[in-house]
């Protein structure tokens, strides 16, 4: 009888999805499915493959124990893995990666995004504050970047009536890398940051980017007198280690983590007078670095992914079950990822050489986030003091916006505003109807979607399929949303298998305390320990020996909260009683 019952009990929670099971069921469960995924679901296309290092060259310490500016020597036996050109990776087999050049255009991603994906009424994220959505772009900076062809193009169709205002959307092509003489790999794709977690998006990627945000003194980033970054005169954006796409919301989180790297120089100095400028510069950034990725996975993951076993999860990434005191005490723990957290663990890349995914990049297509405009308000009062279209704010303006409204006023503003939901029909109209300040005008939805196709990034039901998830079997399946349903079934003229992954993802209905689909779950729970397992500077070299003690302590102690209130403590009243500065803030009631 007992037998039986266990094997009922088996069976109906066998029915039901991992995040509607006990939770320690949940976890378990969880594990499974990435263990499941690492062994499945990593792909290399590196074509010729890696070279290894010559057992005979041995570091310099100090170049050992630092990270390098274009992401070489993290992997010491594959010293070009992970660095600046090496090719995104794959999360499906290469078989399947093939673009489908006959329906590139079918149907028409401007099609998609006009008929899809228009924000018709601001849907807001209410779980989330509006630094959540700078916070990913500022990550998102650092990962990865394609380079685009300056001399083949595409031309997306636009149906009729679309007032787009030309006849065509032209689009330059990715360009792919270049393949050997004779080579039947798919096409492969250099990312132009490293793929490592390196916090490039301040320091830059190459020697040149890395100079100019240098003082050479102090290890210090450059900042003017006024605490505000300095302006390149001839393009007239600030000045960082990546500025592509910048508006105002990056142009805060770059400033606060030059202030935070140039904070720790000073500690770092305190503690070591005897230390040069490059000492100081490469343990600061270090320090910086894994403070930004513990604050991306426990607190920002956390916010999007309010759902406790998530929490629990992403917890025990960084810091493995045995949190706490009792894991400093038996320190040997630190080999069980599962005990002592992926943070001090040995170092893993599982299946397959290290590297960023297409399908990571296609999944983090986040720009429903953004808010068409932000209304700015005083911290001290709570009044509303200026509101700033996302066009206003945005390039060549940021720098404007930056020295009208204070930074303690930016700050207490996008803690009190909500960013959209992850949805269909919630895409920013301004990002619809892009005007970059060097002319270039697109529609950024349509780019997405073709983006994924040209790619080779399969569509929606292929790609649950090939993550190991049933695929839908109707329209009724794919969203819960009747008006939704219809719209897609037209625009994808019936044809369930032709829906576009991002389509899919906004439409799927999501599990509570889930902020974006459980597909796009599934890419983050492979990629987002892969990231940290596979980086010595995570594992291997997580000890005094190359973070000092004080690194390693500072990391510890320290959050997004904790920063914010350093540099801002006139932020004490709005953070009162909030635990993740990624959700919203307590409002001031302006006086009556």
């Amino acid at each position: 009888m007992t037998d039986r019952l266990i094997d009922r009990i088996t069976g109906l929670l066998k029915k039901r999805q991992w995040y509607e099971q006990p939770r320690l069921l949940a976890m378990f469960r969880l594990g499974e499915i990435r263990t499941d995924l690492r062994e499945k679901n990593l792909y290399d296309t590196e074509d010729p493959l890696l070279k290894r290092a010559d057992p005979g060259v041995q570091l310099d310490p100090a170049v050992r124990n630092s990270r390098s500016t274009d992401g070489t020597n993290n992997d010491l036996l594959y010293p070009a893995m992970g660095s600046v050109g090496r090719r995104f990776g794959r999360n499906v087999p290469l078989e399947h990666v093939v673009p489908d050049k006959a329906n590139l255009m079918v149907p028409s991603p401007r099609v998609v995004s006009r008929e899809l994906m228009t924000r018709d009424q601001f849907q807001p994220a209410s779980i989330l504050n509006l630094l959540a959505a700078s916070w990913i772009q500022f990550q998102v900076h650092d990962w990865f970047v394609h380079k685009r062809s300056t001399t083949q193009h595409v031309e997306i169709p636009l149906a009729p009536g679309d007032n787009w205002g030309e006849p065509t959307m032209r689009v330059p092509s990715t360009e792919p890398d270049a393949a050997p003489q004779g080579s039947r790999r798919p096409p492969a794709y250099a990312n132009l940051n490293s793929h490592w977690w390196d916090c490039s998006q301040l320091y830059g990627c190459d020697a040149e980017t890395e100079k100019k945000v240098r003082t050479m003194i102090g290890g210090k980033l450059k900042i003017e007198p006024t605490g505000l970054l300095p302006v390149d005169p001839v393009s007239g954006i600030s000045i960082s280690g990546f500025t592509d796409n910048w508006w105002i919301g990056l142009a805060m989180l770059h400033t606060l983590f030059t202030w935070e790297h140039n904070y720790i120089c000073d500690l770092l100095a305190h503690h070591n007078p005897t230390w040069t400028d490059q000492q100081l510069f490469a343990k600061a950034r270090l320090i910086t670095t894994a403070l930004i990725a513990k604050i991306h996975t426990v607190e920002w993951t956390c916010a999007i992914l309010p759902h406790p076993i998530i929490k629990t999860g992403m917890n025990t990434n960084w810091y493995g079950l045995l949190e706490g005191d009792l894991q400093d005490a038996i320190g040997f723990i630190d080999d069980s990822e599962i005990l002592g957290g992926i943070i001090g663990s040995k170092a893993d890349h599982h299946a397959a050489p290290y590297s960023l995914t297409e399908e990571f990049v296609a999944v983090y297509r986040m720009h429903p986030l953004m808010p068409d405009e932000i209304v700015f308000k005083s911290l001290a009062t709570g009044h509303a003091l200026e509101t700033f279209t996302l066009e206003a704010m945005s390039g060549k303006r940021t720098p404007t916006v930056a020295e009208r409204v204070t930074m303690p006023d930016q700050f207490y503003s996008f803690g009190v505003a909500h960013p959209g939901a992850l949805v269909l029909h919630n895409y920013p109209k301004t990002l619809q109807n892009l005007r970059r300040d060097d002319g270039e005008h697109l529609d950024l939805a349509a780019v997405d979607i073709f983006r994924d196709r040209e790619r080779g990034v399969p569509r929606y039901n292929q790609f649950r399929k090939l993550f190991h998830k049933d695929p839908v079997k109707s329209f009724d399946e794919l969203t819960d949303n009747p008006a939704w349903r219809k719209q897609i079934k037209e625009v994808y003229n019936g044809d369930l298998d032709k829906v576009d992954l991002m389509t899919g993802l906004y439409a799927e209905p999501m599990p509570t305390g889930f902020g974006f689909s459980e597909t796009a779950f599934r890419v983050f729970i492979l990629m987002a320990s892969r990231r940290l397992k596979s980086d010595r500077f995570f594992t291997d070299d997580w000890r005094p020996e190359v973070y000092t003690d004080f690194g390693l302590d500072y990391v510890k102690k320290n959050s997004m909260l904790t920063v914010l209130k350093r540099h801002f403590p006139q932020l004490g009243p709005a953070l009162a009683g909030v635990t993740n500065a990624f959700q919203p803030w307590k409002a001031v009631t302006p006086p009556q």
